[in-house]
């Protein structure tokens, strides 16, 4: 059976872990991104993780990279990248994969990749038309119909981060204002925070306990903050309309504490199609190793070779 890399690299970790062809774990790793020391120091953590889960599992067959920012999957260049990963535009992700490792790679965006993952093995299992919205240093959403991925080729289309949630609002940095990035994130949370209490938090659990633990001035906060997420999901059931709208992405780790309140804001009809990530903070992970996987199959066609389940197949009628 095939085993792979998936990695997920956002903007403050980058995960890794090795799957086999049926979703089971065998190995896991992370690394900081650091992201503000740019481009090469992201490789850098990039290649320490794939090399510690090579060491680890040197049969690893493939490996798939799921990433913040405008991806062109066929090439699997970063073709857009904002300051959440400063100088990641250009990157040539697949191919320097191939290049470090010698293996076939594959690479999409971040969102995308936890979609794949939920509908493989999470949330979405068994369902065809289904939207991920990732909420992590930045935000991401992914889009699934008739059991395809909808993937984008512009900056204009697709993008629901940086889609606009409050006119004339909070400067973001891809160059416009009011983006939804900058009212859903984990970094929107903490911006907000600070600013309705007046104290420094350093990490989005800190607000989370506060608000578990009585603190009144927080809470305010989770209720201003999930009062804007249900304004996003509210127009992603409108002009979407999908089975299931499936969130994840860091702060989903705290759900726990602000999932009632979102439920509440979303309404009836919307809340029972609103569901958290099954796989967590790992889902494109999940997804990025179903991109190798992917990947292999295309690999072994193009050889004229049988896949594993091409043998699974004839073997069994």
């Amino acid at each position: 059976m095939w085993q792979v890399i998936g990695v997920d690299i956002g903007g403050t970790g980058i995960k890794g872990l090795v799957t086999d062809e049926e979703g089971a774990v065998l190995a896991e790793a992370v690394r900081d991104t650091e992201a503000r020391l740019g481009r090469d120091s992201i490789l850098n953590q990039l290649h320490s993780l794939v090399e510690e889960l090579l060491l680890g599992h040197p049969a690893v067959k493939a490996v798939g990279i799921a990433s913040a920012g405008l991806i062109n999957a066929d090439s699997g260049e970063v073709v857009y990248a904002t300051d959440n990963l400063p100088g990641w535009q250009g990157v040539q992700l697949t191919q320097w994969v191939e290049d470090a490792f010698g293996r076939p790679a594959a690479a999409d965006n971040d969102a995308n990749a936890a979609l794949l993952g939920e509908a493989w093995l999470g949330a979405g299992r068994g369902r065809t038309n289904l939207f991920m919205l990732t909420l992590g240093t930045g935000v991401g959403g992914a889009n699934m119909a008739d059991g395809l991925l909808l993937r984008w080729d512009s900056l204009n289309r697709g993008d629901w981060g940086h889609s606009l949630l409050v006119p004339d609002g909070r400067p973001c940095n891809c160059g416009k204002r009011g983006c939804v990035e900058q009212y859903v994130s984990g970094r929107a949370l903490l911006q907000l925070a600070r600013e309705e209490t007046g104290r420094e938090y350093t990490h989005g659990r800190e607000v989370m306990e506060a608000a578990e633990q009585g603190d009144t001035a927080a809470w305010a906060v989770l209720e201003r903050y999930t009062a804007y997420l249900a304004h996003v999901t509210a127009d992603i059931g409108a002009a979407v309309d999908p089975e299931l709208i499936i969130i994840g992405g860091g702060v989903i780790q705290s759900r726990a504490v602000w999932w009632p309140l979102l439920v509440a804001k979303a309404g009836e009809k919307l809340a029972g199609r609103i569901v958290p990530a099954k796989l967590g903070n790992r889902a494109g992970c999940f997804g990025a190793a179903r991109l190798a996987l992917e990947k292999l199959h295309r690999v072994e066609i193009g050889r004229g070779g049988d896949t594993c389940r091409d043998k699974e197949e004839r073997e069994h009628g």
